[in-house]
């Protein structure tokens, strides 16, 4: 008796530090944690170095998106894939709210649109695409919920069509100070604010055993108790928000000595970091066959960020901002959300994945890229 009783106690973790320890030691990547002090460290001594602090800021994030991944699917194994990719669409899309905030305080009003579409188009072809990629590369054929994907698909169209609607509209409004364009913008905010919690409401309360899991995840490590993985979460979370704050400081100043426009920086450069802790989890929950939780977590954010983070950040501009903020978008902005959009909707389509259909979804993204990357300064304006 006396045995077994030592053998549960060595297989057991003693605290949650000796958890995070063994994982910290388990996984070479996370190796790269050391950077968090020391971005922190070095913000205090050379604010000035922009260009060293946006790369140092970046290999921050990388060891925390890691962490996040690993307890937001411990968090995921306790409360089920829908719960847990919501739960990490939320604490990731975290990363690009704090970051927009700051901008938006700062007027860079351009950098803050270019931020929220390139989080959508990223979510829906890069994060979508990679994870089908990844997926399909080990499995043959992977099967999801494509209620749920379609679920999600229409929210983001809807989100769409609402910022499609100011920008078609913005010829009307003859006033100065865009007096139509805001109110509007406004009405339409609260709009997608209140179908947000409304679909939230759908999903996780009265229709929810229509978003049950289908796949067969294969098994994995062992996931952590669910008190260590919320306490994990909301450690790495603030973080994250920290982390974050120095590279809003720094990425402009970094963006124009390294020659890239704010529209790149902010629908490539910061949709990428912002979103690296959600890609990391997309990723491994794709290759181990739970490509429900990577479908709930691309698709979830970038319909979260359209119908919840976007809105926020008009109302919050009324407050923080030099003036409001619209939801009127630079046409090729609107352009690449709609051909993300209508992607995302033919890959869910049919329930089923392989990886060629990733290739396309990132081949698509990467023309995006390509083109931001070659846009002279000052088209956007």
């Amino acid at each position: 008796m006396r045995t077994l009783e030592a053998k549960r106690s060595t297989t057991q973790p003693r605290s949650a530090i000796e958890t995070v320890v063994r994982e910290l030691r388990r996984s070479p990547l996370l190796a790269l944690i050391f950077f968090v002090p020391v971005v922190i460290l070095l913000e205090r001594m050379a604010p000035e170095a922009h260009t060293l602090l946006f790369f140092v800021a970046i290999a921050a994030i990388v060891p925390l998106a890691a962490l996040l991944s690993r307890a937001t699917e411990s968090v995921a194994a306790k409360t089920g894939d829908a719960v847990g990719g919501l739960l990490n669409a939320t604490l990731g899309n975290l990363t690009e709210l704090i970051i927009t905030l700051a901008a938006l305080q700062a007027g860079q009003y351009l950098l803050v649109k270019a931020s929220i579409a390139g989080a959508i188009v990223t979510n829906s072809l890069f994060m979508f695409g990679g994870a089908f990629l990844i997926g399909g590369l080990k499995h043959h054929l992977q099967e999801f919920n494509r209620v749920n994907a379609r679920f999600q698909a229409s929210l983001l169209f809807l989100a769409t069509i609402a910022i499609l609607v100011p920008s078609l509209t913005s010829g009307l409004d003859r006033t100065p100070a865009g007096e139509f364009s805001q109110q509007l913008s406004l009405g339409l905010a609260i709009l997608l604010i209140a179908v947000y919690g409304l679909g939230m409401v759908f999903s996780l309360k009265t229709h929810k055993e229509l978003f049950a899991s289908v796949g067969q995840a294969e098994a994995g490590e062992e996931p952590w108790p669910l008190s260590i993985g919320i306490v994990v979460l909301i450690v790495v979370t603030l973080l994250v928000a920290i982390v974050s704050e120095i590279f809003v400081g720094s990425v402009q100043a970094a963006a124009q000595h390294l020659g890239l426009t704010p529209a790149f920086v902010g629908f490539i450069v910061i949709a990428l970091v912002g979103g690296a802790a959600e890609m990391t989890t997309a990723f491994s929950a794709a290759r181990a066959n739970r490509l429900d939780l990577s479908v709930g977590i691309a698709l979830g954010s970038a319909a979260q960020i359209a119908l919840f983070v976007a809105p926020v950040l008009v109302i919050v501009s009324y407050f923080i901002g030099p003036q409001p903020m619209s939801l009127e978008f630079w046409p090729g902005a609107v352009a690449m959300m709609l051909v993300a959009t209508m992607a995302a909707t033919l890959l869910s389509n049919g329930g089923h994945a392989a990886w060629y259909a990733g290739v396309m979804a990132l081949a698509v993204y990467a023309i995006f890229a390509l083109t931001l990357f070659l846009l002279p300064p000052g088209v956007t304006q």
